[in-house]
């Protein structure tokens, strides 16, 4: 019908019968056929069906009204595709037939099926889209006049339905659809101007006596979708008024609702500030409503007009606030909002609306604090009470309930209470900017009063929540000046601790004053002993054991006296697992800053206590049968030591801030105490290794334990170098993995420039190199982190020590190869690893022989690995760094270059069929030209890979 109308080619293919019946025993398949490869194989076939030639034609025939609704939804969609994703194959002659038939059927449509209906208005909308303004200059005043126009065959209630449909779903496929930049930009503006025709007629009809309200829903749904399109607030004064009476309806409340959000905080609104002024009445006449949703629990009536308070607040404070004169009214409305924010009931059980005020306060403040001094001396005067209040506010919203309540909870309730703390935490702490000292004065007098009003006895909730409030702010403002502070920790151990969720508050708190009792170190005693005794406590791990690590780390030059103490309790936690394993790392890491601080002999007699008894452990499980079971003891073990050994630091690299210089130990003489310990246990994990060097878990554990020790004791670490080069050797000759790779590296990085480590370095260089090239010849796509892993080796020895290159018995010819083959690999992390590689080799051209003589001879070779990975192989997220291997080609290696790429660019097809030759040439030509900028050729090879990938000036280009 269509296809022969608009005399498209197509329109004689093959028996019309045969193929309508091909269509239609698809959509069976799809829709009623239980076999699931049956479904499948039909969403292939009319997903392809729907984009070729011919389905201008079926979609028309599934139109018919004798077919089922499913049928003619999938015609209707099929006609949607055509038009918005393929416009260019429509002749500009067929545009009207194709208008005038799509009128036909919406009318036909109007009394029939609402999902055909829609989409049929989907697929009209995105016609007008395509031709306004030039071929249809006045689209949405022609929708309206015929639709408007008397049809005897179609009841007037459709045919208005059918209408605010069609105008409901016109801006919605203008914010999805297609149309390029110029052309959005270009259509947005028409579309602007077209609500002339529109919104007299949403007014009309929300105001007639007699629409009803399924009538009313739809127009406040379409006005809610044209306000998207950024038109002038005054414009939609009218229909703004029309839907605050709407709210007084529940039947239209949560379509008012979004249509006033909507209206409000499209961002040029607040060009409107008269507009603005004229809506905080109305927004303010919905308090008594506000009040008795709460009262009588309607949630959704309450979290509503939140929204609408919210939204004007929030987007639109600067400009209300520059309203000196209307002071009062905003203040009004900044009231009204915090009356949101201090809903009763507790979040997210009883109540869901405070949480969307949260960011508001921010929004306010930093408006406040953008003033001009003098205005920001009056807003200040106004609003601290007013922010103090919402101190109060906020901290009762963030109390627990009561045992019995909260134990009904579920855990995702519990959950969303937890996040929803936190962003009160983070509200509190951004407060304290406004508010200053002040706040944690008046914190820490309701806290006092609290604890010492014998009269009165406290919730632990409402001592919690103070103390929750002074955490927030601690954890991120510098509160060593503070005069409070000293009063807080002379309260902290009155607090009777009878509730897990308070002790976690007292622990957080500790952790967060940890800077302060550094500088503060005689209060030490006041809080330490409540750390350790919660240690002991499973319910406690998480807070306890980050506390105490945070004060060995703050504090540890003040820790010696309490070391012995802090080093028995959690050996006898650990000794009774208690806490989980991360939990035990972290404990260990807490241990490693304590001893770093102490004397060699105190550090070396306290390892012995605190390690042994895993030592011992180890050597039992090293002489047992390998197991699911001991293989997670040895790892936990491993892991144990690996986090002890992170932080022990005697030479305190760790440590970069100045004050503590006066605290410092004089450097120690004598090998490091975590070298002794590494070499005392050296044998024990070889042992460990020889049972488990299949096991890439056990490996990696053992790898940790070197690669932190080595970061951590930098030159320090000297004396193992030997012996570990030989170890990492032997693993990796047996069973190569990626963690060996790694901790070679490391090794590399800090020791291959010092004359002394050269020598096994080098030796275990080589040994790596010639496993992973056997490796290579085998077949590596099994083993991508491997071939990463490799690729960064190489790059840093290159970066570290480019002699390890002039090697007699090195193959750089072999180690380029794989390095080519590894630009091909489909992991992303790996190209990007080689490219490292590459970026690094080829600036070595000129100063080491072998690798100038092999990329000379097989530099080609590479570029067209670069060119096919740039001309669609790779993923376009590492063009920067193809970018990068093509600069340095050109920098220094500039006259074969030339030479290769002009061969490479004849060949038919390469590297893309999408490209002509005169783009290749330009490409070419472009790079060629290019040795000094960067940044350029990652410009130039962003654009060529666009081209190469047919996607050069798509909406998918819109983010590159």
């Amino acid at each position: 019908m269509a296809l022969e109308l608009l005399g498209f080619p197509g329109a004689s293919f093959g028996p019309c019968c045969c193929i309508h019946s091909a269509f239609l025993r698809a959509l069976h398949q799809l829709y009623y056929d239980p076999n699931i490869e049956n479904k499948n194989l039909a969403q292939k076939w009319l997903m392809q069906a729907q984009v070729s030639p011919q389905a201008w034609h079926f979609s028309w025939l599934l139109l018919n009204m004798d077919k089922v609704p499913e049928i003619q939804y999938f015609g209707a969609s099929a006609l949607h595709i055509k038009i918005s994703r393929y416009w260019n194959d429509i002749p500009a002659d067929q545009y009207e037939t194709l208008k005038s038939q799509l009128f036909t059927h919406i009318t036909r449509f109007a009394s029939g099926s609402k999902i055909v209906l829609t989409r049929l208005c989907v697929a009209l909308a995105s016609l007008a889209l395509s031709m306004m303004p030039e071929a249809w200059p006045c689209a949405v005043a022609d929708m309206v006049r015929m639709f408007q126009a008397e049809d005897s065959n179609v009841d007037g209630r459709a045919r208005c339905l059918a209408l605010l449909e069609l105008l409901t779903v016109l801006p919605e496929e203008f914010q999805t659809s297609r149309l390029p930049q110029y052309r959005k930009g270009q259509v947005r503006s028409v579309l602007a101007q077209e609500c002339g025709s529109v919104f007299p007629l949403l007014e009309q009809l929300l105001q007639q006596q007699d629409s009803p309200g399924f009538i009313k829903q739809k127009v406040l749904k379409c006005f809610s979708s044209w306000v998207q399109l950024e038109i002038p607030l005054m414009d939609c004064e009218n229909l703004i008024q029309a839907a605050f009476t709407s709210l007084r309806d529940p039947e239209l409340f949560d379509t008012a609702v979004e249509a006033v959000v909507n209206a409000i905080s499209q961002p040029d609104a607040q060009r409107y500030v008269n507009t603005l002024l004229k809506l905080i009445p109305p927004v303010l006449g919905l308090q008594e409503q506000l009040r008795q949703a709460v009262q009588s629990g309607d949630m959704e009536t309450s979290h509503g007009i939140c929204r609408i308070a919210v939204a004007l607040g929030e987007n639109h404070s600067r400009a209300l606030l520059d309203q000196v004169e209307h002071w009062q009214s905003f203040l009004a409305l900044v009231n009204m909002i915090m009356f949101c924010t201090g809903i009763p009931g507790h979040y997210p059980v009883n109540e869901t609306t405070s949480s969307l005020t949260l960011t508001f306060w921010y929004t306010l403040q930093d408006d406040i604090l953008s003033f001009e001094p003098d205005k920001q001396a009056v807003y200040q005067q106004v609003y601290r009470p007013v922010y103090f209040q919402l101190v109060d506010v906020l901290l009762h919203k963030a109390q627990f309930p009561s045992d019995e309540e909260y134990g009904f909870w579920s855990s995702d309730e519990k959950e969303q209470f937890r996040i929803y703390r936190v962003d009160i935490s983070d509200t509190l702490m951004y407060v304290y900017e406004m508010l200053g000292a002040e706040l944690l004065s008046s914190l820490y007098d309701k806290l006092g009063r609290l604890l010492t009003n014998t009269e009165q006895p406290s919730t632990w909730q409402h001592t919690e929540a103070l103390l929750y409030g002074f955490q927030s702010i601690a954890e991120t403002i510098d509160v060593n000046y503070s005069d409070v502070v000293p009063g807080l920790i002379g309260l902290i151990p009155r607090i009777s601790i009878s509730n897990v969720q308070l002790a976690d508050t007292v622990m957080f708190t500790i952790g967060a004053l940890s800077e302060w009792l550094a500088d503060h170190p005689v209060m030490i005693n006041n809080v330490l002993p409540l750390v350790l005794q919660a240690l002991g406590n499973p319910e406690l791990s998480i807070s306890s054991v980050s506390t105490l690590k945070k004060i060995c780390r703050e504090c540890k030059y003040d820790l010696p006296p309490y070391a012995a103490n802090i080093v028995a309790v959690s050996q006898e936690v650990l000794m009774k697992q208690i806490h989980k394993t991360s939990q035990c790392m972290w404990l260990m890491q807490a241990l490693g800053f304590l001893l770093s601080a102490l004397q060699v002999e105190e550090i070396l007699k306290n390892l012995h206590s605190l390690i042994t008894p895993y030592i011992q452990q180890l050597e039992k499980l090293a002489d047992e049968t390998p197991n699911p079971s001991n293989k997670l003891a040895i790892i936990h073990i491993l892991g144990l030591l690996s986090n002890l050994f992170t932080t022990l630091d005697i030479s305190h690299h760790d440590d970069d801030h100045e004050s503590t210089e006066v605290k410092k130990l004089p450097v120690q003489q004598g090998p490091n105490p975590v070298v002794v310990v590494l070499q005392q246990v050296f044998q024990l994990i070889q042992k460990v290794l020889s049972k488990w060097m299949n096991d890439a878990q056990v490996v990696e554990s053992v790898c940790a334990i070197f690669e932190k020790s080595v970061k951590t004791l930098l030159d320090d670490f000297a004396p193992m170098v030997p012996q570990l080069c030989e170890m990492l050797g032997q693993m990796y000759s047996t069973i190569p993995q990626a963690s060996a790779i790694d901790l070679t590296r490391q090794l590399v990085h800090i020791f291959a420039h010092e004359p002394a480590h050269f020598p096994p370095i080098k030796a275990l260089f080589l040994l790596v190199t010639s496993v992973t090239l056997t490796l290579f010849q085998q077949g590596p796509r099994d083993h991508p982190d491997i071939v990463d892993s490799f690729m960064q080796l190489l790059a840093q020895a290159l970066k570290r020590k480019p002699d390890l290159f002039l090697c007699s018995n090195l193959d750089v010819k072999a180690v380029f190869q794989c390095g080519v083959l590894s630009l091909k690999f489909p992991e992303a992390p790996t190209v990007k690893a080689s490219c490292g590689f590459f970026t690094e080799l080829l600036p070595r051209c000129g100063e080491i022989a072998p690798v100038g003589q092999v990329v000379h001879e097989n530099g080609k070779v590479l570029l067209q690995a670069v060119l096919e990975g740039v001309g669609g192989q790779a993923s376009r997220s590492l063009m920067d760094h193809f970018a990068e291997i093509l600069f340095a080609l050109n920098k220094h290696c500039f006259s074969y270059l030339s030479v290769w790429i002009k061969e490479a660019m004849q060949e038919d097809g390469f590297p893309s069929a999408r490209v002509s030759p005169e783009q290749k040439e330009t490409f070419s030509q472009q790079i060629l030209r290019e040795r000094v900028n960067k940044r350029r050729v990652k410009e130039m090879v962003k654009e060529f890979t666009l081209l190469c990938r047919g996607l050069h000036g798509t909406e998918y280009t819109a983010d590159y």
